[in-house]
């Protein structure tokens, strides 16, 4: 049962037609998958999808009833959004979403307001704070190993498929104990030029970020992989959103006694 002290985390929503094999005669809809809402459910919260309206009051009416802020993962962030060309490698992109996602995570930033991003969520957070992306790893970054453990290629979401090394003092290292962590990994775009006021977390063998923080007293994690997969075979996942969660619950109540 949930009690009205709950915290509500906003997941802001994709484009159906953002996907691929949509027909070309569906409705225009507003999905997510609900992996995300039954991962912040079990970690005590109210899971709440945003949709990607363009009234901006509305959104912003929205926003100030959250606690927290989680960015899911799915399609390519849009280069233009750090003044690139697209590349033939980048994939489908999704406008509408970067749009309220980007405004979103601006907002939580001057706020003060937790903000936990999973696979394309730490890449809109990167970007959000002037950071680039590259638009495929495989094509862009020297060295790169295999990121795109994608189901479509047979690989279990929960597949470990490599491990990241966790910053000496970070956040990353404190929730799971140790220096390094064992993740899965359903991506091909990744940090490039790390954005203002984040540093790097955690880093996979060919050095690309993995994790990243902020510098500010705020509750601010992206991370590169999928934990709400992991959740039932990982404890440094299970405490990363159960860290997150109570960041959100900390600032509700000092949100509470202030006003």
């Amino acid at each position: 049962m949930f009690l009205a002290d709950h915290v509500v985390i906003g997941v802001p929503a994709q484009t159906l037609q953002a996907m691929d094999g949509i027909a070309e005669d569906a409705p225009h809809s507003w999905i997510m998958s609900s992996r995300y809402f039954e991962a912040l459910t079990w970690a005590g919260a109210i899971p709440w999808m945003v949709p990607l309206l363009h009234d901006g009051d509305a959104l912003r009416a929205m926003y100030d009833r959250l606690d927290g802020l989680f960015l899911a993962g799915g399609v390519d962030v849009d280069p233009s959004l750090y003044g690139a060309e697209k590349i033939a490698a980048c994939g489908r992109t999704d406008p509408d979403r970067d749009r309220v996602e980007v405004l979103l995570t601006r907002w939580a930033l001057a706020d003060g307001k937790p903000v936990l991003g999973v696979c394309r969520g730490l890449q809109v957070m990167n970007v959000a704070q002037g950071g680039t992306l590259y638009q495929d790893c495989a094509t862009e970054l020297r060295g790169s190993i295999k990121h795109d453990y994608y189901p479509t290629q047979g690989f279990e979401r929960s597949h470990r498929a490599h491990r990241v090394r966790l910053a000496e003092g970070s956040l990353m290292r404190m929730v799971f104990e140790a220096d390094e962590a064992s993740v899965n990994s359903m991506h091909h775009q990744g940090v490039r030029d790390l954005g203002a006021d984040l540093r790097a977390a955690a880093w996979s063998a060919d050095g690309l970020i993995e994790a990243v923080e902020g510098e500010s007293d705020a509750w601010f994690v992206g991370v590169q992989w999928h934990p709400e997969a992991l959740i039932e075979t990982c404890y440094g996942t299970r405490m990363l959103l159960r860290a997150f969660v109570d960041a959100c619950a900390a600032r509700r109540g000092r949100t509470l006694v202030s006003a």
